[in-house]
């Protein structure tokens, strides 16, 4: 036994030199999408049996991660990996509907990107996120007066609250989990049970439905789900609050769609709100702002569910035999054009 594991390890370490040589060749030959397809290569892992008979939650019951053989459909905490064919969304949806939930959906539309990107938000928000379950809408905007109007569905409302013009963009970023967090404090917080935060710059594709509900949820980064952890973008700057060290990090998670219940994103937002403040105190500014501060919260306290990169897509990295049916998609990005 002793004398198979060393070969099995031999053997991974071999393969992870040979990726690497090849990754590095290609990028120096043929630029960053020769990369993109060789990381394609590098394995997710497996969900241990005996973890995958167990994966369930109160939206989707029991889950089939057996489905799902290409990809991890677990986590090293237990949590599900949610992928296509591993629910049942018409479980899914009768389960919210006898809960009788309501689910809040909030975006930040500030500057040009109300004009670029809200109406095709929330329009394709009609089509596709909760459909038949009571929604509310919460637009964060500087301009009120500006937001578009959208035939809304019975049972589903649009709220519209004023939020001040930030100087800078990176400043929008991080103001919001302190927005986000008055808000669940406040009227977002009494009428809505779960609630789903989400960026602007994107639309939905395919039906976005209760399966993605837990006490709290994590979106895997499309462009990140398959580097091992030592490569991930973490904050690495000790001084800041946002730091994690190597070996620390599970995943990296995208900030374009996070959620829970109203309690744990009370929880979740005021600890990156705190750590933002206290980094600006000091003339600190995380890598990736608000989201690297969410991915330390999410290494200290493990999300419940995980959602794969189907759920937020990025079409720019092309087809990927994994992602079967993309949820949500990234609008291209223009920040010349959006970003004073």
């Amino acid at each position: 036994m002793a004398l198979k594991e060393r070969l099995r390890t031999w053997k991974r370490l071999f393969c992870w030199l040979i990726l690497l040589a090849l990754g590095l060749l290609g990028l120096l030959q043929h630029g960053l999408s020769i990369v993109r397809h060789l990381e394609t290569l590098i394995p997710m892992g497996v969900c241990p049996s005996a973890r995958m008979a167990l994966l369930r939650d109160n939206f989707t019951g029991l889950l089939n991660p057996w489905a799902r053989p290409d990809v991890l459909t677990c986590t090293s905490w237990g949590a599900p990996i949610i992928w296509d064919s591993t629910f049942n969304p018409a479980v899914a949806q009768q389960k919210a509907l006898q809960q009788n939930f309501t689910i809040g959906l909030t975006v930040f539309a500030v500057g040009r990107y109300l004009e670029k990107y809200l109406a095709r938000f929330l329009e394709t928000a009609e089509q596709h996120f909760m459909v038949g379950q009571r929604v509310v809408y919460y637009v964060f905007t500087e301009r009120p007066a500006a937001v578009p109007r959208v035939a809304l569905a019975p049972g589903r409302r649009l709220r519209v609250e004023r939020v001040a013009r930030e100087p800078r963009w990176q400043d929008v970023s991080m103001q919001r989990m302190r927005t986000l967090h008055e808000a669940l404090g406040g009227q977002l917080g009494r009428e809505a049970h779960f609630v789903l935060c989400m960026d602007v710059d994107q639309h939905f594709r395919g039906a976005f439905g209760p399966e993605v509900l837990a006490e709290s949820v994590a979106q895997l980064h499309a462009w990140h789900y398959h580097w091992p952890r030592w490569l991930l973008p973490y904050e690495r700057d000790v001084r800041s609050t946002a730091a994690l060290a190597l070996g620390e990090g599970d995943f990296y998670y995208h900030a374009a769609v996070f959620g829970g219940s109203v309690a744990a994103l009370r929880g979740l937002t005021a600890h990156c709100a705190r750590n933002l403040r206290r980094d600006r105190e000091r003339g600190l500014e995380a890598r990736w702002h608000d989201e690297s501060h969410l991915n330390k919260f999410f290494w200290l306290h493990k999300p419940a569910k995980v959602l794969s990169p189907e759920f937020c897509w990025s079409p720019e990295i092309g087809r990927r035999a994994e992602i079967r049916q993309p949820r949500l998609l990234w609008a291209p990005k223009e920040y010349a054009l959006l970003r004073d």
